[in-house]
Formats: C-alpha cells, sequence, structure tokens
C-alpha cells in the first residue's frame, strides 16, 4: 500500500486559472493513471501532459496518494452532481443500489486507474482520514432520507460500504464478473437497507 510521505497539506487553488490547472492535473493523472497504474504512473509525465510545471504539480499535489485521492474525491463529488436521488416515496435501497452500480461501472471501465484510486483512498484514511469516504457516505444517507443518522444506520452505511468495496475489488481482481458484481451489490442493499 502506499504511503503518504511526512510533507505540508496540498494547496488549494484560490483563483479561476489555478483551478482550471489543478482540473488538468487531474484530467492528465486520470489518463495516465488508466494507462499504467499508480506504480508506474510518474508525476513528472502527467506534469508535462498537464501543460504545469513539476513544482505547481506537488504544490497541489505533494504526492501520488494526494494526486489519486483527489481524482477519486472528484469523481464522487461529479456521481454526486449527475446522480438523480430517490424520491421519499421511492425506493431509497434501490436509490443506493443504482449509486454504487454507477459508481462500480465507472470503476470497472478503468481498472488500473480504480485501483490506484481504490489504494491511494485507503492510504489516506489509515494516515490521516479521508473526506472521499464521509461524502460518499452522506451522499448514501442523502439518498436514503436521512439527514441526521442514528448509531444503527451510520453502521447500516459502514456495512454497505464494506460490502460494496468488497464486491468491486472482487470484480477488478476477476474473481466475479461486473454483472455478478451489480447482482451482489444490489442483493446487499436490499438486504441491509430493509433493516434501517
Amino acid at each position: 500500500m502506499p504511503r503518504i510521505a511526512e510533507v505540508r497539506e496540498p494547496a488549494e487553488p484560490t483563483s479561476p486559472e489555478q483551478r482550471a490547472r489543478r482540473r488538468r492535473i487531474l484530467r492528465a493523472a486520470a489518463q495516465h493513471g488508466a494507462e499504467k497504474g499508480l506504480e508506474r504512473m510518474q508525476m513528472h509525465d502527467v506534469a508535462k501532459d498537464a501543460g504545469v510545471a513539476i513544482a505547481t504539480l506537488y504544490r497541489y499535489f505533494p504526492s501520488k496518494t494526494h494526486l489519486f485521492t483527489a481524482l477519486m474525491g472528484a469523481q464522487v463529488e461529479r456521481l454526486a452532481e449527475v446522480t438523480v436521488i430517490a424520491p421519499a416515496i421511492g425506493d431509497p435501497a434501490e436509490g443506493v443500489c443504482n449509486l454504487l452500480n454507477t459508481a462500480a461501472r465507472e470503476l470497472l471501465a478503468r481498472p488500473l486507474l480504480a485501483h490506484a484510486m481504490l489504494q491511494s483512498n485507503n492510504a489516506s484514511v489509515a494516515q490521516a482520514g479521508s473526506a472521499v469516504t464521509g461524502v460518499f457516505a452522506e451522499l448514501i444517507l442523502e439518498i436514503m432520507g436521512v439527514e441526521e443518522p442514528n448509531e444503527e444506520q451510520a453502521r447500516v452505511v459502514r456495512l454497505l460500504e464494506a460490502a460494496w468495496y468488497g464486491i468491486l475489488i472482487s470484480a477488478l481482481n476477476r474473481h466475479i464478473t461486473p454483472e455478478e458484481a451489480e447482482d451482489d451489490t444490489r442483493f446487499a442493499c436490499h438486504r441491509l437497507l430493509s433493516t434501517s
């Protein structure tokens, strides 16, 4: 598992130009990550393709782990923007299932990139905590129609995330097919959310 170097916090872009530069870096990282994965991707190549100096890349992303965790965060945020939230009278389990299966399809389409983002997010959670996991949990709770989760609801979301993560890893490692992954996710959502 990659480690996060003990370095300063990543800089946050404040101007439109800096935000555009950061987006170019993330796009280049996604391309290189999809082609080469975490270990073989070179930060110099990302900087070159993003049209930025290597020092600029490291100012925003002090390590590959920071870079791929940010990329995963951007994908989760984009997913949150395009996800149709299940209506209050609808089936929250099916809404959550649709969210998880949509995310899985995107990740499975680029397996090397998916491995890089998941590894990096795991390292971030283990070492410093990851905002990505929190955003994903909040999105699930929103689809469930829960604003202030009680202890049981929070536990159900944790279990659901863990089940989905395991299913996703099994599919990435080709132990199960993408179709089986979707069926397993649907099964987990309906079993876990029918009790919450």
